[in-house]
């Protein structure tokens, strides 16, 4: 199958999905993810903000916080750009660039000093390569990053055994999925 292909059936699957099972995966891939050694010497961690039925960070964030992580997030620009912003408590949130919610004021933290970035995908594969929405943007971010570990979040439905890809093409360092 293609790119395209793949993303197409997969997006449909996480549309389609019921709510009640998205939040019951999203919480084993929670505790999944809490139980890790990388998450646990995180002092810095980039999450993404769910929507259209990724696995559900919201949960992941609020803990992650209240454990005295610095929660990054991301704030997409124009050309493929993302910056990494800090999400306090009470930070606003509005719509962005296609429609994914961030940060109303942007507080910028250093990429050097992210520890690790957990990362969405339409698609994982066994290595830890990554199938996104195809614009282009976290594999031109974890390009920059070579220091922070990647987490990929994924359900179960988006673990294949191989994905098509490209030099551009940036893997996770490992995918967790329930």
């Amino acid at each position: 199958m293609t790119k395209e292909q793949i993303r197409n059936r997969i997006l449909l699957r996480l549309k389609t999905q019921k709510e009640e099972e998205r939040e019951r995966k999203s919480k084993i891939i929670k505790e999944k993810l809490f139980r890790s050694s990388i998450f646990k010497k995180a002092k810095r961690v980039m999450f993404y903000i769910s929507f259209d039925g990724e696995v559900n960070t919201k949960e992941m964030i609020k803990e992650a916080q209240n454990l005295g992580k610095i929660v990054a997030v991301p704030v997409c620009k124009k050309k493929r750009m993302m910056l990494p912003c800090v999400l306090g408590r009470k930070t606003k949130l509005k719509k962005g660039l296609y429609g994914i919610y961030q940060p109303a004021i942007e507080r910028l933290i250093n990429l050097k000093d992210l520890d690790l970035v957990i990362v969405p995908g339409v698609a994982f594969d066994k290595r830890g390569n990554r199938l996104g929405r195809g614009k282009g943007y976290y594999d031109c971010f974890l390009s920059k990053i070579p220091k922070a570990l990647s987490i990929g979040l994924a359900f179960d439905f988006q673990i294949l055994p191989a994905l098509p890809i490209t030099t551009k093409d940036v893997s996770v360092n490992r995918a967790i999925f329930a």
